[in-house]
């Protein structure tokens, strides 16, 4: 099995586990989330390592080990990507699992369990035809400024959606143009996305246009922006206007 098609297999297998806990009707609120991630990451850890016992392993619901930081290649997961989505029986969450190779994001699937849907990094689809009115994916409940002055420029369209796996995949399949993301986030939460759109033609970067990089000894990201390359240039452009 290519390490692609293990990203996937793991990524279905994991939706498939996180739907089964919730559609129990057990358990609901935060001990939902909480659950959920529970099952999901011990599957995913446990898999990977034995599947792949000489790489290195980073996961939201691990505990770190500096043994990663010496290693080429390292996984990078995130069991559920938007808990309170997923608590909330919404569609808008994600399981990640990437892989980072010399610190790039090579390798990677994202699940969409509620959609029912796995995007990869070996099976790339042509990207669906723009709109004319570019659309912005922001947080639900606190969308960033930045990309509010962002879309006040370019006269984009806001469209509220939840996990980072979700914002970054509606760009891979044409229901928005541009996510743009200031807050701060972790590796895991866009490690497996950026591969998925760098395979798909997207542009992936920091917020300067520097690459992202990965399995840093301090996890956290700052910013990035997924977009289609042909708005990349022009929002780069504005937020290096901005002062954040």
């Amino acid at each position: 099995m290519t390490d692609a098609e293990l990203a996937a297999h793991l990524a279905h297998i994991a939706g498939r586990l996180l739907l089964e806990v919730r559609d129990s009707g057990l358990i609901t609120g935060k001990e939902l989330g909480d659950a959920g991630d529970k099952t999901a990451n011990q599957f995913l850890v446990a898999a990977l390592r034995q599947q792949r016992p000489d790489d290195g392993l980073l996961s939201e619901e691990e505990k770190d080990s500096p043994e990663r930081l010496n290693k080429s290649r390292v996984w990078i997961v995130d069991p559920v990507d938007g808990t309170r989505e997923y608590g909330e029986a919404r569609s808008d969450w994600a399981v990640h699992v990437g892989l980072a190779i010399d610190g790039k994001p090579e390798i990677g699937a994202v699940g969409l369990p509620g959609l029912g849907v796995i995007l990869r990094t070996d099976t790339p689809a042509a990207l669906p035809e723009a709109a004319a009115k570019p659309r912005m994916v922001v947080s639900r409940t606190r969308p960033a400024k930045e990309a509010v002055a962002v879309a006040e420029q370019i006269g984009a369209e806001l469209v509220p959606m939840g996990s980072a796996g979700a914002k970054a995949m509606s760009i891979v399949r044409g229901e928005a143009e541009i996510y743009l993301h200031t807050g701060g986030q972790y590796e895991w939460d866009s490690c497996a996305p950026a591969a998925v759109a760098v395979a798909h033609g997207l542009h992936v970067s920091r917020v300067d246009g520097s690459p992202l990089i990965y399995n840093q000894q301090d996890v956290y990201m700052p910013d990035l922006l997924i977009c289609r390359p042909e708005w990349a240039d022009r929002v780069l452009q504005i937020v290096g206007q901005l002062d954040y």
